[in-house]
Parts: structure tokens; C-alpha cells; sequence
């Protein structure tokens, strides 16, 4: 199953991708998605503290970066925890419903939020970051109940769905910001007691999502290299301790201090971005 999985996914990622052009930051960075993108760790919910204390974030790691090249810029954070594909399209963010804070409020469903911003701000919104991925693995994992045969069966139909609901995502950003650089963020396997099982799906995962994100000229960031080096188990193992919260004793997948600023380092170069810099 994987190995045709991996066939028909190979064809998608090897069609070329459009044209695609740097049009560099402007006045305002927007940055959508889920907890990845608000910069959620555990031990800092369970605390109590404060959106401003998530400041470690690959979101602030990408921000300091563009402050370099533009110092003004201003950084508008969308970053919903619990959200996926689907209830980015569909609504509401239940970060909120269930009385936590954002770091940028909104109401209702994040696309509504981010093409109000879009069409707020027209002309003045680059870039724009979209990381959604994490919560649809957990969904479609819960109701497998971590059965691989079900996860493995299913595997093409999940994949397909979250590709689908992504296209839809950037073509509506893509209307209301048609010059504005968008960089998709892949996934990783935290899946550190079934790499081997689930590496392959994770890859398939994000060839199928940089299809859909050079379909509508937006850039993708993949950091699956970057968590989760091959052809060494224990090697990705600790890399993936290093990088996520994995093995504290919270269990957490979310990234840590250092796995973030990976992230955002990786996002800044896939941005290309840093040629503008003046030497």
C-alpha cells in the first residue's frame, strides 16, 4: 500500500512547479495555521501563562529575520491551537471557544479573519505563512485508534483530504493577496515508537502538500529532513528528543525552544529572503 501510495505521490511532487517570484516582505507578516504557528508548549498552558509568553515560536524566530531587511514590518498572528484543515475552513477556532487567548483575536472561522485582513490591507500583506497539518494526523490517528492496518488502509483518502482542503486555503488567500510570498509548512514524524511504519507516510504527507502549494505559487518549507534524518534510527530518534518536547516528562510533540528556531530558520531560507539583504 505504501509503495503505491509513494508512486502516485512521486508524480504529483515531480510536476513542475509555476513560476514563482519574490515580492519580499511589506508592511505586514500574517501568520495562519495551528499551534505551531502560536508557538504552543505544554508546560507553558499548564503554567497559565499569557499568549505573550509563547515568544519563542518559529513565528518569531521567521519575525526577527525580516526585521532585519524591514524593521517596521508587523507581525499579525492568526496561530490557532486544535486547528486543522477543516476547521480553518468551516470555524471556530476552539482555542477560543474553550476561554484561551490568541495572540491576534478573531471570531468565527481563520480564513474569514485572514481574507478580512487581506482585503483590509491590500497590497500591504507579504509574508504569509500557513501551517496546518498536525491536528488532521491526530484526528485521523484517533479514529484508527493507532491501528496500522487502519492507518495504512486510509492513509490515501486522509492525505488527499487535507491536500484538497489546503488548495482551497491558499486559492482564497491567493485572491485577495496575488503579490503577496505564502510559505506552506510541511510536517514531521513524532511518532518516535513507529518510525519506521510512519516515516514513508509523512514523506508521501508532504510531497502531496508541496503539489498543492506550488499549484497556486506558494513556497514549501520541509522539515521533515530536518526532524527526522534517515538512514539512522537512533540518530533520528535523538534528533527528534532535541527538537520537540517528546521525551520531558510532559510527552509533548510541540517543538522545543531549539526545534522552533530551526523551523523558523529553515522558513527564512526557504523564503529567499535573504538575498535581499544588502552586504
Amino acid at each position: 500500500m505504501i509503495a503505491c501510495l509513494a508512486g502516485v505521490f512521486s508524480i504529483a511532487a515531480a510536476s513542475p512547479a509555476l513560476s514563482q517570484v519574490v515580492h519580499g516582505p511589506k508592511q505586514y507578516y500574517l501568520a495562519l495555521g495551528d499551534s505551531i504557528t502560536y508557538g504552543y508548549q505544554a508546560y507553558k498552558h499548564a503554567a497559565g501563562l499569557p499568549p505573550s509568553a509563547y515568544d519563542t515560536g518559529y513565528v518569531d524566530v521567521f519575525a526577527a529575520y525580516l526585521r532585519e531587511i524591514q524593521p517596521g514590518i508587523t507581525v499579525v498572528n492568526y496561530g490557532c491551537p486544535g486547528e486543522s484543515t477543516r476547521s480553518f475552513l468551516k470555524g471556530p477556532c476552539l482555542w477560543t471557544e474553550f476561554g484561551e487567548q490568541l495572540h491576534d483575536s478573531f471570531t468565527g472561522r481563520q480564513l474569514d479573519a485572514a481574507r478580512a485582513f487581506l482585503r483590509e490591507h491590500p497590497g500591504e500583506v507579504s509574508p504569509i505563512t500557513v501551517t496546518l497539518w498536525g491536528n488532521n494526523v491526530r484526528e485521523f490517528s484517533a479514529e484508527c485508534e493507532g491501528d496500522a492496518t487502519c492507518i495504512e488502509s486510509g492513509a490515501f483518502k486522509f492525505i488527499d483530504d487535507l491536500s484538497k482542503d489546503l488548495a482551497k486555503i491558499l486559492r482564497a488567500l491567493r485572491k485577495e493577496a496575488p503579490d503577496a510570498d505564502i510559505i506552506v509548512t510541511g510536517s514531521w514524524d513524532s511518532f518516535i515508537d513507529a518510525l519506521e511504519f510512519a516515516d514513508p507516510l509523512f514523506q508521501l504527507l508532504n510531497a502531496s502538500m508541496a503539489a498543492a502549494a506550488g499549484a497556486e505559487q506558494a513556497q514549501f518549507a520541509d522539515p521533515f529532513p530536518l526532524f527526522n534524518p534517515q538512514g539512522d534510527l537512533q540518530r533520528e530518534m535523538a534528533n527528534l528528543c532535541a527538537l520537540l518536547l517528546l521525551c520531558g516528562a510532559q510527552s509533548d510533540s510541540h517543538p522545543s525552544d531549539l526545534g522552533y528556531q530551526v523551523l523558523g530558520d529553515f522558513v527564512w531560507n526557504v523564503s529567499g529572503y535573504g538575498a535581499s539583504r544588502t552586504p
